[in-house]
């Protein structure tokens, strides 16, 4: 491209001579040989994972399965999922992903880390497409749509799942993670755990999805390095943030996974603050003060089964919220934690004690979605 540039200043001696059309052709080739170059990392990537051997698909094949994109199931930060079909008995959602902006990278990073995986809590890639610059990803569909729902409607009686149902689905969220953490041959951080990432089945069997923000690293390596800050806001660790509270491990997904369990306790989304009652308790805070004062959470509690249940669940987010992720269990201890009766668990120490946690507090209150923000130092 510089090379290119120069040419044309020669052709006219001062850079004030390059006329209107010499400049869009300049731009075209610009953005061709970007372009280029993505395909070619991609095209490369493709050609290491040859061995793993996921279906591939034309863009034209995509095009077929969605009807031409006629069902639109979603969006996300790096594209639209579509709802899809390989015969009539086989439903399949169809990632197409957002040429415009990235430069493949969270194609990469979802293939890499997708053809890794044979879990029963992590969704299943059945293909892809990388078609020139076209690029999808094809996941087994799961009917029940995303976990987020059923908490943003668990107010209404009739859709609140039941508390042994929440804690199946906690149990099975948490050997999802563990299993990225400890049971490949890489570790799999997915830097993006919340609701809308959890799918369910028929049998609401969750499974883990989109792994676009994903990092791997060798199971030796605890720590991993860091220039930006990626997830969801009210889900993202504090060290992902500021390295003031420690270095960026798989303890972040921990994190992330303790507020999806708070979400699942009390009903509601972490980022559901606004600006009327910006001034009540921070929502974790809230269920710690009623661990605290042993009072019931308020929801669907109906006996002393259900009390059990959301005690436990709520005792294990808050041990996963731990402002320092020394303080944090491992994912293997979480699902030791869930698969007991509870009644041995002890509160664990007050992360919203710190006024710095309070300052972070604030901070979680915005609703926003990042792809990367700056890094804190």
């Amino acid at each position: 491209m510089t090379l290119l540039y120069v040419s044309l200043l020669n052709q006219n001696n001062h850079p004030h001579h390059i006329n209107k059309d010499q400049k869009v052709a300049t731009y075209f080739i610009y953005v061709t040989y970007i372009e280029r170059k993505n395909y070619l990392r991609i095209k490369k990537f493709l050609k290491d994972y040859k061995a793993l051997k996921p279906a591939r698909y034309t863009y034209a094949d995509i095009k077929r399965i969605t009807n031409h994109f006629k069902e639109e199931l979603g969006q996300g930060a790096f594209g639209s999922v579509f709802k899809g079909k390989l015969s009539n008995e086989v439903h399949v959602a169809v990632k197409v992903l957002n040429t415009s902006t990235g430069n493949g990278q969270e194609f990469i990073n979802e293939m890499e880390a997708m053809c890794q995986i044979h879990h029963i809590n992590v969704a299943r890639l059945v293909g892809f497409c990388a078609d020139g610059n076209k690029r999808a990803l094809v996941y087994e569909f799961l009917p029940k749509g995303s976990l987020q729902k059923f908490i943003s409607s668990a107010d209404t009686k009739d859709v609140f799942l039941g508390w042994e149902r929440l804690q199946n689905i906690s149990l099975g969220i948490a050997n999802g993670i563990e299993y990225l953490h400890q049971g490949c041959d890489k570790r799999i951080l997915h830097f993006d755990i919340k609701p809308h990432n959890v799918l369910l089945d028929n049998n609401f069997t969750p499974k883990i999805s989109d792994f676009g923000l994903a990092k791997l690293c060798s199971k030796e390596r605890s720590i991993v390095s860091m220039t930006t800050a990626r997830g969801t806001m009210g889900y993202i660790a504090p060290e992902v943030f500021s390295r003031n509270f420690g270095n960026v491990s798989y303890k972040s997904d921990v994190y992330s996974f303790g507020m999806v369990l708070l979400e699942m306790v009390g009903g509601r989304k972490i980022t559901d603050d606004t600006e009327e009652n910006s001034s009540h308790v921070h929502y974790p805070q809230w269920i710690y003060n009623l661990l605290e004062n042993e009072e019931d959470i308020k929801i669907h509690i109906e006996g002393e089964e259900d009390a059990r249940i959301a005690k436990k669940l709520s005792v294990v987010g808050l041990w996963c919220i731990q402002w320092h992720p020394a303080n944090r269990p491992t994912m293997k201890a979480v699902v030791q934690m869930l698969e007991g009766n509870g009644e041995k668990l002890e509160m664990p120490p007050n992360p919203f004690a710190s006024a710095s946690a309070t300052r972070t507090n604030a901070a979680r209150r915005l609703n926003l979605e990042l792809d990367v923000i700056s890094e804190i130092e």
